[in-house]
Parts: structure tokens; C-alpha cells; sequence
């Protein structure tokens, strides 16, 4: 659900792989949870349109040769679950996340790129294609909904994630996503970003962000 006041859009879900090579931080529900950190239950083009009515503009995916970086509103992602003795956690998503080989976490924004719809002439029917698992992803794909703003793909190492096992509850651990607008321009667009280190990597999670983790739908 979402709240207008405060710009922000709420997805449920569950721990989908704590080990993997992710092509997603988060997929929709029965769609790519084999490299998904998260699995939502929601499909993207609801995603889509709750971030539409919280004031997100979308840009447009990645495209390739020559490689153009993803481009819309800059959303932050945070992730709050309860622990094992039942005490309230809150992370930035980034930190779930890690450059493959390092303890380096993610470090890039995501932005609201908007995926594509297919129409078929035969059906007559309209595919919204990041319905097919592309919901906040880490590699580029011209169907993402979110996406990274620099060059990511698991062919080459170093520009490759995987899941940051050590910062991730277990499996099946329900959590709750919240997706969050920001005026701030992308970090990582710059190119002297690679050098330095984001502020929402080492802040703490705003309380009006952790409020959300007991609310309940209306």
C-alpha cells in the first residue's frame, strides 16, 4: 500500500536466497526468487503504479551498445523484519547486497527506469514485462522496473553482485520493503561516485521509515 503524505510505497514479502549470484535484490512472488534476495507478493505493474500515485516519474530502462544507464526518480529501498527474539531490525537494501568477490556493499541508487509493455497482436492482450521478475534489479535489463544507474552484469565479475549472506535473516523470514522517494540525484550517475561512499550507507534507517514495520494495511 502506499501513503502520498510521506511518498512512499509498502511491499511485503519473504527471505528468498541469503547465497546467490543476484540479478535481483527483489523479484515479484514465484518469478525469479533463484537470484532474488527478496520475493514480494505483488506483481511489478501494481508496483509500478503505486509508485505513479506517490509522485514517482519514470525514466527509462538500461539499453546497450552504446550502454545508456537506467534513468527516473532515484528510490530508496529499506527493508524492515523482525529478528529471532523478536526485536524490530531496519536495513537500507543496499547493504544486503555486496560487489561480488569484496565485503563491499552496494553502493548505488535505484531509480524508477519503468520497464516496457509488450502488446500482443495476436492476443490483444498488454505485458507488462517486468512482470516476469525484473522488479528492483542489480544487473541492467531493458525490462526493469528498478534499476542500479551504472553498468551491472554477472559476465563480468567486477561488475557483478551477489547476496551479502552474513546481514541476512533466514530464509522464508517475512519482511517488509519500503520504497521511499527522494529528491537527491542518483548516486552513482557521477562518475566520481566509485570513489566515494554514499551517506545512506552509513546512517541510520530515519524513524519515519521504521515506523512502518507494525502498521497495518487500510
Amino acid at each position: 500500500w502506499i501513503n502520498r503524505d510521506e511518498q512512499i510505497v509498502l511491499l511485503d514479502g519473504v527471505i528468498a536466497q541469503r547465497e546467490a549470484m543476484l540479478e535481483m535484490f527483489a523479484c515479484p512472488s514465484q518469478t525469479k526468487e533463484h537470484e532474488s534476495v527478496v520475493s514480494v507478493f505483488a506483481k511489478s505493474q501494481l508496483v509500478h503504479t503505486a509508485l505513479l500515485a506517490i509522485g514517482a516519474k519514470p525514466g527509462a530502462p538500461a539499453s546497450f551498445e552504446p550502454f545508456k544507464p537506467a534513468s527516473g526518480t532515484t528510490v530508496r529501498v529499506y527493508v524492515l523484519w523482525f529478528d529471532d527474539k523478536g526485536e524490530p531490525q531496519a536495513t537500507i537494501a543496499q547493504k544486503w547486497v555486496r560487489r561480488l568477490g569484496t565485503q563491499e556493499s552496494l553502493k548505488f541508487d535505484w531509480v524508477f527506469a519503468g520497464s516496457k509493455v509488450y502488446f500482443d497482436e495476436v492476443t490483444k492482450e498488454r505485458h507488462y514485462l517486468a512482470d516476469q521478475g525484473e522488479l528492483i534489479c542489480v544487473a541492467n535489463f531493458g525490462t526493469s522496473l528498478l534499476d542500479i544507474v551504472v553498468k551491472s552484469e554477472q559476465a563480468n565479475a567486477s561488475l557483478a553482485f551477489d547476496a551479502f549472506t552474513s546481514r541476512i535473516p533466514k530464509r522464508n523470514t517475512p519482511v517488509r520493503l519500503v520504497l521511499s522517494l527522494t529528491d537527491e540525484k542518483a548516486f552513482g550517475s557521477d562518475p566520481d561516485h566509485e570513489k566515494e561512499t554514499p551517506d545512506f550507507l552509513t546512517q541510520e534507517v530515519p524513524k519515519n521509515i521504521r515506523k512502518w514495520l507494525e502498521a497495518n494495511p487500510k
